[in-house]
């Protein structure tokens, strides 16, 4: 089994930042495998980081449940005080959240999942050219290999 480690990813800004997130927890509940990982920014709140979460369940008929959750949350912008000089505590506005999950028969093998994950990549992300899958990795892991992280 692969070992929960942090993981750095660009964003999609104009220029692209280095984002890296910590590992939180795994845990594992009635045939449920759930991996957190978080961002830890010194000067921004707990529930206010980028969260990933990816989570492995079969059930009962053979059909792998298997998700990789994105969360970006999006703090309100404060201005100014009150008539009382108060400032309020900036507070999460909202979050963009992008999930991917696929599901997988047991008789399914790490080719036939690795395919439609690629696929699924390439549509989503408009990529039109000849890429090389990538085969490691937490999320490779877990959609091909049906590993989740410990």
């Amino acid at each position: 089994m692969s070992a929960i480690a942090n993981l750095i990813a660009f964003d999609g800004a104009a220029t692209p930042v280095t984002h890296t997130l910590t590992p939180i927890s795994v845990t594992r509940e009635k045939g449920v495998v759930l991996a957190e990982w978080r961002e830890l920014v010194s000067t921004v709140p707990a529930y206010a980081q980028i969260r990933q979460s990816m989570k492995m369940e079969k059930s009962k008929n053979g059909v792998y449940r298997l998700e990789s959750r994105t969360v970006v949350p999006v703090m309100e912008s404060v201005s100014g005080q009150n008539a009382s000089g108060y400032t309020a505590a900036p507070k999460v506005a909202f979050e963009d959240t992008v999930a991917m999950t696929q599901f997988a028969h047991e008789r399914s093998t790490v080719a036939s999942r690795r395919l439609v994950r690629q696929l699924s990549l390439n549509i989503n992300g408009g990529i039109t050219t000849t890429v090389t899958p990538v085969t490691t990795g937490p999320a490779p892991e877990l959609f091909d290999l049906l590993v989740a992280p410990t």
